[in-house]
């Protein structure tokens, strides 16, 4: 608008000393310095994310919020929950350890009592499994009451009936349950050590407890094992391969959550979520630096995970976020784009920006890629506008100046605006590779790029308008070059489409057929308008200088304009890497 604005300012200056009326040429002026205002841009941006969100939901991924496409592109950080994203959400009981004197099958059997199916909890789920395989559960057993896990007790709790005898069963984390049966800090040490053994083997190990009337014992611990998805690694290699630093989150023990790193091929920085609570009071630098060089987070509450992506925020990093409670709802809203796994409940779904429809990484991966493509869709709509918006004001401007005439009319304008704004929209359909790094905005860049081509532009235009002159015979009496003028604008603005929308060469790659289709046709209208005229407002043109204007503008554009882009994008680093 600035430029616009001072070339207009110019030519209106020296319109009032050439002795012009005024009126005649204020509404040119209006149409070039509105031409200058993107109008379409809203639309672009709209068209291009619903398109987008469409192919996600064919790699199972629903969008809740249509920019999300576009902030997809520029995520360089996913947190990612570890439960049912990276593994498999299936725990299955791996070891069983008697005590006490009590065997396997009471270990087992206490511990499905203190479990509900109903709740459909995958630790629940493993015990009522394994116990009904052993066919231990007995239609004398009543549970007449159920207290279900609880991130603040960690411990689920039945009272259960059999016959006239009542008891209560507990299971939970190790040192919780032994609390609870009253054993000394020495017993509780030694269940503890055998944890830990349990834990450097990738495994979560939980206590099982019977309580009589006047006593607790401990049953046993049972170790459960939630296997890696099989795809994970790959996954996770992928998704480094596209810049994107992978935090994986979970609310297991550090030595688990050190072994399912180590299977996946993720860092070897792995820190308890109460290290950096430590320092959060004394030093919240230190806080974010830790953050940020963790590549594993253990023993994670739902609230710590606003605190990381906060963290990560205030260093700079777009995030990504994977969630599934109700507790997670603060942290999908907080990320740039909060994603709700498949098993997510109403709430985190209603937080987050993505929905999954399926389990694991595959859909992440199908998101970020799709987000980059729309960037790039959107990046060419305004490298052209910058650039075509150079042309329009410069060329009618400059044209002026050198002639003491206005080249083109008020209508001609409004056409070729139409014409151009309107095909223009097809590029949200255009094939485009994604980048292979995270997608930035480099505003500087992308003017410097489109000045640049704008400039390039112009100087071809008014050579060819000079052509037009000298050798065809066009003057403003008998308005020719007018249309003239109109077929100039029109195919320099279309062939630089096919410049623009490729960071390499433009033969690198094959334009949509929805793009193709609709720039041939608004091509075949731009010709037979020039060839027959509009009665009383564009005076028509013999095809064959048409034909020259064609062959000029695709010489200059596609050849001459499209190398010198090439270099610029490779010195001003702004290819899709």
């Amino acid at each position: 608008l600035v430029i616009v604005g001072i070339l207009l300012s110019i030519a209106l200056v020296f319109s009032v000393f050439s002795g012009l009326n005024l009126l005649e040429i204020l509404p040119l002026m209006l149409v070039v310095l509105l031409s200058a205002i993107p109008v379409a841009l809203p639309v672009m941006f709209t068209v291009s994310m619903a398109i987008g969100a469409r192919e996600l939901t064919k790699k199972d991924v629903l969008v809740t919020r249509l920019s999300t496409s576009e902030d997809a592109a520029t995520i360089n950080v996913l947190c990612a929950d570890k439960t049912g994203t990276i593994t498999m959400n299936k725990l299955t009981i791996s070891n069983v350890m008697p005590l006490n004197g009590f065997d396997d099958r009471d270990v087992l059997l206490y511990g499905a009592l203190a479990s509900q199916e109903a709740n459909q909890d995958p630790i629940d789920l493993a015990f009522i499994t394994r116990a009904k395989q052993m066919n231990l559960m007995e239609a004398a057993f009543v549970q007449k009451i159920f207290v279900p896990f609880d991130p603040k007790t960690l411990r689920t709790e039945s009272v259960v009936q059999k016959g006239p005898e009542e008891f209560r069963v507990m299971k939970g984390a190790v040192d919780v349950i032994a609390g609870a049966c009253g054993l000394s800090e020495q017993a509780i040490g030694e269940l503890k050590t055998r944890m830990d053994d349990f834990a450097r083997k990738g495994y979560r190990t939980l206590a099982v407890a019977k309580f009589d009337k006047t006593q607790g014992n401990v049953v046993g611990l049972v170790a459960l094992y939630d296997m890696p998805r099989s795809d994970s690694k790959g996954l996770i290699e992928q998704l480094k391969d596209l810049g994107i630093s992978v935090k994986m989150l979970t609310g297991d023990a550090l030595p688990i959550a050190e072994e399912i790193a180590k299977n996946v091929g993720l860092g070897i920085n792995v820190t308890k979520v109460s290290d950096f609570k430590k320092l959060s009071s004394e030093n919240n630098l230190e806080v974010s630096a830790l953050i940020e060089k963790s590549d594993v987070f253990a023993e994670v509450y739902p609230e710590d995970k606003y605190i990381i992506v906060k963290n990560l925020q205030a260093r700079g990093y777009v995030v990504g976020m994977t969630g599934d409670g109700v507790n997670d709802a603060p942290a999908l809203r907080q990320a740039e784009v909060g994603i709700a796994v498949f098993s997510a409940t109403d709430v985190a779904k209603g937080a987050a920006s993505v929905v999954l429809t399926s389990e694991g990484l595959a859909s992440i991966i199908d998101l970020v890629k799709n987000g980059r493509r729309v960037y790039q869709r959107i990046i060419t709509w305004v490298l052209n506008k910058i650039m075509r918006t150079i042309l329009k004001s410069s060329f009618v401007v400059l044209a002026f100046l050198i002639t003491g005439k206005y080249v083109i009319s008020a209508f001609a304008m409004i056409l070729l605006v139409f014409m151009t704004d309107f095909v223009k929209i097809s590029l949200s359909t255009d094939n485009v590779r994604w980048s292979k790094a995270p997608d930035t905005w480099k505003i500087i860049g992308l003017v410097k790029l489109s000045v640049i081509l704008g400039i390039l532009t112009v100087i071809e235009s008014l050579g060819l308008l000079f052509i037009g002159f000298k050798f065809f015979n066009l003057t403003t009496e008998n308005l020719s070059i007018h249309t003239f003028s109109f077929v100039i604008l029109f195919f320099f603005a279309i062939f630089s489409l096919f410049v623009v929308r490729e960071r390499k060469h433009f033969w690198d790659s094959m334009p949509s057929k929805t793009l193709l289709i609709a720039l041939s046709l608004d091509m075949l209208v731009a010709i037979v308008i020039s060839t027959f005229g509009i009665r009383g407002v564009i005076r028509a043109l013999p095809l064959n200088i048409t034909i020259f204007v064609i062959i000029y503008s695709f010489i200059f554009s596609l050849v001459v304009n499209d190398f010198i882009k090439y270099f610029i994008i490779k010195k001003l680093d702004l290819s899709s890497k």
